[in-house]
């Protein structure tokens, strides 16, 4: 989803407010381009010529868009030789449960990273939308992407969040807490054999055999 986000332009779309009645085309503001959707179905996409010219949200936003991408691989790599069925760490128990919570830590960085400029440029769409100095013809509001984003940054934190709460916990010792307390027979003292009972020709028929 967050690939699906960075790729799509629909950040910023038009605002038809006031004067602005012209409804066969519709403007897309993404962070990687700006498109012309006519209602005849044609579309005209052009890329952004320079990138420091770009306000300071969409810059920070193509950083940490591509970022989360990353962290999102890193994050699904790191789960998968977390969980029991694979054969990373071995049988050490101990250290695929922390394999597996670092998986779920970068799921909720990767959250924080895909949250953070979605909500940056939410801000600045609603604050220039009220702004009375920015022109009509200049007013956005929230595209789909912005969504698409909010609810990917949900799940990708709300899964980290339920893959750490997951994790065996640990003792103060460093050992897993089991569902039996296990005995100890080192110190226990030494139990007496039972005195053995001697066979009588009443209770056992004896026979010789040659």
């Amino acid at each position: 989803m967050a690939i699906a986000v960075t790729a799509l332009p629909q950040w910023k779309v038009s605002a038809f407010i006031g004067s602005n009645i012209l409804t066969s085309e519709i403007k897309w503001e993404g962070i990687w381009m700006n498109c012309i959707y006519q209602t005849t179905g044609h579309m005209q996409c052009k890329t952004y010529d320079s990138m420091l010219a770009l306000p300071p949200d969409i810059q920070a936003a193509r950083a940490l868009m591509c970022l989360a991408i990353f962290m999102g691989w890193l994050s699904c790599t790191v789960s998968c030789c977390g969980m029991k069925c694979t054969t990373c760490a071995g049988d050490d128990r101990r250290a695929k449960a922390g394999i597996a919570l670092s998986g779920g830590v970068l799921f909720i960085v990767t959250g924080l990273c895909v949250l953070i400029p979605i909500s940056w440029t939410a801000n600045t769409v609603v604050h220039d939308f009220y702004n009375p100095n920015v022109p009509t013809m200049h007013k956005r509001e929230l595209g789909q992407a912005i969504y698409l984003g909010w609810a990917s940054a949900v799940i990708l934190m709300i899964s980290g969040a339920v893959l750490s709460s997951t994790c065996p916990l640990l003792e103060r010792s460093g050992r897993y807490h089991r569902g039996y307390i296990g005995r100890s027979f080192a110190n226990s003292p030494a139990l007496a054999p039972d005195p053995l009972k001697p066979i009588t020709s009443n209770s056992v028929p004896l026979k010789e055999y040659v």
